[in-house]
């Protein structure tokens, strides 16, 4: 990946924090790297140098700086600049590390040789596969020495070393620092509960927190999701432990708080990576406001409202079985369903204030009678077929690798159509450029008659498709009166995909 040195050195002179994580800057007197938005003095251009990534920067020699933490930016957007080859496998990277075999077994799964895969990453990153995933794994260790107060040994095995010895040397080598020495440096002030994490994650501004929260109380779950008094919270269960997170906005730092109560410390860097995923931290805005400003439809809403994120979500299967049960009913409809499914089928839950259950996994719903919560007897079949077919590993949620493939697999469950796949792709599979067009939300705020005419005006707007559609959902909310919310059985048949649902018709913000 080749960086132009003039648009990195005006943002490394302005601090400009748009351009955080995007690059890092080198400073070869002292052999330290950093942030864009370091509040260390600057340097002359003649004494730094930029790498695309901090793999990248640490592979050259250089030690992460102790001021800017690199380990807290909010990471190099997967698509940035890169193949769609080296865009999945930092994708799976980031959720198993290399963990399931090196990277043979990843360039394996991707369908090309390790030799190629290595080249690509030099590339686009600047450095190998196992030095990326090896840097994530130190900055993680580093972020919990720095934010918590587990002990050393439980730091290693979290952060994925699997012995103290090698984490001990790794950290020693990077840092030139001892693990105990760097937390001491850390000087904590507040003392967090015993199995309770506090952590702060970093975004690239703006970040449209109200936009984020708003869509996601309006389908969050009872008993499995909370949005009060300007924060999420969830229960969720991982590898046999339960917990929950929360959720909040910490005003004037560019970050998201995350507070974490989970009995196993192990299962956290998978947790913070799904947050950063749900909450979609590593969106790069100044790439996408440039695709999406350019239509008149959409200029005005990215003004009035940027830094509209594309809600992830916690868990595919989830995500899956509540998008079926919206089918042609309304969001407090479908809400309410799944409420009644949580309490009927989910297992019970201690936590706080308003958690009371978890989410049923798929062998529960896989021969459940659902029919006794209200649905219909397609309805239901569906999401049994669908937790069978997960059951049995005909479809699986985690470590997609090809995601058409992924989806025309979703798509041959009876009852699931071309409108929840995409939505899968978005809110699950993170995919920027998944686009439901026979939406009749998407249509209605266009002024389409037909997906094929949004396809084709939607064109322009690749490859962030999902980011439009969220605008245009909130085009859509601001535009249409309430009462004309409910969609006429004959609007819905003009729709490309019979199965649309209301909730697929009025999915706003």
């Amino acid at each position: 990946m080749n960086l132009d040195w003039q648009v990195c050195s005006r943002a490394r002179l302005s601090r400009d924090a748009r351009f955080d994580g995007k690059f890092f800057i080198a400073v070869l007197s002292t052999r330290i790297y950093c942030r864009p938005i370091c509040p260390a003095r600057t340097c002359n251009e003649s004494n730094v140098r930029y790498y695309p990534s901090a793999a990248a920067a640490a592979e050259a020699g250089f030690r992460p700086c102790f001021r800017c933490r690199p380990e807290s930016s909010p990471g190099t957007p997967a698509w940035l600049g890169t193949s769609n080859t080296v865009s999945r496998a930092l994708r799976l990277i980031g959720e198993s590390g290399l963990e399931d075999g090196g990277v043979e077994v990843l360039a394996e799964r991707l369908g090309v040789g390790s030799r190629h895969l290595r080249r690509l990453f030099l590339r686009h990153l600047g450095a190998t596969p196992m030095a990326v995933a090896q840097t994530r794994r130190l900055h993680f260790a580093k972020k919990l020495i720095d934010e918590t107060r587990l002990p050393m040994g439980q730091i290693a095995i979290a952060s994925g070393f699997g012995c103290v010895r090698r984490f001990n040397a790794g950290i020693r080598k990077v840092y030139h620092r001892t693990p105990t020495q760097i937390r001491h440096l850390a000087r904590q002030k507040n003392m967090q509960p015993e199995d309770q994490y506090l952590f702060r994650l970093h975004f690239r501004p703006p970040y449209h927190w109200e936009g984020m929260l708003t869509f996601l109380a309006a389908r969050a779950t009872p008993g499995v999701e909370v949005v009060e008094a300007g924060s999420y919270r969830r229960s969720i269960s991982l590898n046999g432990s339960d917990g929950y997170f929360e959720i909040s906005f910490n005003e004037g730092r560019d970050a998201l708080m995350a507070r974490i109560e989970f009995g196993d410390p192990h299962s956290l860097f998978f947790i913070i990576e799904r947050i950063r995923k749900m909450f979609d931290l590593g969106a790069d805005w100044a790439g996408i406001v440039q695709s999406l400003r350019s239509d008149p439809v959409l200029a005005s809403s990215v003004e009035a409202d940027p830094g509209l994120r594309v809600p992830g979500s916690w868990n595919g299967f989830e995500l899956a079985v509540r998008a079926i049960l919206g089918q042609q009913i309304t969001v407090k409809g479908a809400t309410a369903l799944a409420g009644r499914m949580v309490s009927s089928f989910g297992k019970p839950f201690c936590g706080v204030s308003g958690l009371t259950h978890l989410f049923p996994p798929p062998e529960v719903l896989a021969d459940a009678r659902l029919g006794d919560i209200g649905l219909t007897g397609a309805r239901a079949e569906t999401i049994r077929s669908l937790a069978r077919a997960v059951c049995g590993g005909e479809i699986n949620f985690e470590g997609v690798v090809d995601s058409d493939a992924f989806l025309n697999r979703l798509c041959e469950v009876p009852g699931i159509g071309k409108w929840t796949a995409q939505y899968v792709a978005m809110r699950a599979l993170g995919e920027p450029d998944a686009f439901p067009s026979s939406d009749l939300g998407l249509l209605r705020a266009m002024a389409l008659g037909t997906s094929r005419d949004l396809e084709q005006r939607a064109e322009t707007w690749r490859p962030w498709r999902a980011y439009a559609a969220m605008y245009l959902w909130r085009i859509g909310s601001q535009c249409v009166p309430r009462e004309n919310k409910l969609v006429s059985r004959t609007a819905q048949k003009r729709t490309v995909e019979t199965t649309t649902s209301h909730e697929h018709a009025s999915m706003v913000v």
